[in-house]
């Protein structure tokens, strides 16, 4: 078998646009709310509305799938998306809109469930390697490039919400004319947290702790920005610091806890992902604040693949990979529906300086927690680990076509 890469490209554009929109649409919520008024607290609410639905779809999706298919779950999903972003500009209202963030949760877990499951099936094992590095740079590009779209247009306007909805609207285009035939639907994800607690502890509570900060991050970043005296244009590039941060340090941190005990290379990221905290509590001037964002973002981004890894090493090699996907997504969600609440009330109550002071606490009750069992817990031998691999949290499904050779045949 070998994978018709040309067949691909449709679902990797409809990823790319939905992926920019997001993107634009997370930071514009946060922007908006705080130019309509909105608490901090508020805007924490509202994305935590947002993993609230992302956490139900990443388990009710597959069913969804079986039902229609893949096309007209995709379809219906990323027509939802668009029109609740419209609805946002027609009703500002934080009530209304914590509902359609829920409901766009929820459609968004459930296209990247189609876009992952379809990848997974019509990629050749000779070839996933490069699939899987070409649809982390679409990630990276896209949402990256979302954010430069943020100053084009006023914040106080309607032109941003349209622009994200015609990138929606406009994913609907690769999927529903692709010519590529209709893939076989996902089976259902195995949700067994406690058992993926079980196995490894530090990897679970990792997934919680990455959840708790980085949500924070993403959805609270940029009242942080508005609240520094940020304009827009900078609220932009710290958000892509961080965001470019994570994705260059991935690689090489893989590949050093493929060489020594996964829990150091995941306490070390977790210790610089405190410092980084630290300093930007302590810095003031714009560039050094997009140097802390940076530096954030590099520690704190690959924890979630770190935690990912320590957990198959410990499924041995003939583990569920997509239970453990699942049981580390439940725990991931669970921390970025709290974390956003979290890091409002804080900053609403002590102020911007609150944000990382919040992740640095956070981060640094992990750390602990990661030494404790370096000190209860013998390391699994090198011999036994599973290879590094840098994961999305978009869907379990991902983690099937990202561990495809040792879980056995796609679904």
């Amino acid at each position: 078998m070998t994978t018709n890469l040309r067949a691909l490209v449709p679902l990797l554009l409809a990823a790319a646009l939905l992926l920019a929109g997001n993107g634009v649409l997370g930071t514009l919520v946060s922007l908006r709310g705080v130019e309509e008024g909105f608490s901090t607290f508020t805007i924490g609410l509202i994305s935590a509305g947002y993993f609230i639905g992302f956490l139900t779809s990443c388990f009710h999706a597959p069913r969804l799938i079986r039902a229609v298919g893949h096309v007209r779950v995709f379809a219906a999903l990323a027509s939802v998306a668009g029109v609740g972003t419209l609805l946002m500009v027609l009703t500002v209202d934080p009530w209304v809109w914590g509902g359609i963030r829920l409901a766009m949760g929820f459609c968004f877990s459930g296209v990247f469930v189609v876009i992952e499951s379809w990848l997974n099936q019509a990629s050749a094992p000779a070839e996933r390697a490069r699939i899987l590095s070409l649809y982390r740079v679409v990630d990276l590009t896209s949402v990256t490039g979302g954010q430069f779209l943020l100053p084009l247009w006023s914040i106080a306007g309607f032109e941003l919400f349209s622009v994200a909805a015609i990138l929606f609207g406009l994913s609907l285009l690769p999927v529903a004319l692709t010519n590529t035939s209709r893939p076989t639907p996902p089976a259902q994800f195995r949700f067994e947290p406690r058992k993926v607690f079980l196995l490894s502890p530090v990897a679970c509570l990792g997934a919680l702790s990455i959840g708790l900060t980085t949500s924070a991050f993403r959805m609270i970043g940029p009242v942080y920005g508005v609240e520094v005296g940020f304009n827009t244009g900078q609220v932009a590039l710290f958000m892509n610091a961080g965001i470019v941060g994570g994705a260059l340090l991935q690689l090489p941190l893989g590949m050093f806890s493929d060489r020594v005990d996964r829990r150091l290379a995941l306490l070390l990221a977790t210790l610089g992902a405190v410092a980084a905290g630290v300093f930007l509590n302590a810095v003031t001037t714009p560039n050094l604040i997009f140097v802390g964002a940076f530096a954030f973002g590099a520690f704190a981004m690959p924890l979630f693949s770190l935690a990912a890894a320590q957990a198959n090493d410990r499924a041995g090699p003939q583990g569920d990979f997509v239970m453990i996907a699942a049981g580390l997504m439940f725990f991931y969600a669970v921390g970025a529906i709290l974390g956003p609440l979290g890091a409002a009330a804080l900053m609403q109550t002590f102020g911007p300086s609150a944000l990382f002071a919040y992740t640095s606490t956070v981060h640094g009750a992990m750390a602990a927690m990661t030494i404790i069992q370096m000190l209860s817990r013998a390391p699994v031998p090198r011999a036994a680990r599973s290879r590094y691999v840098a994961l999305l949290r978009t869907s379990p499904a991902f983690s099937r076509l990202a561990n495809r050779d040792s879980d056995g045949p796609s679904d």
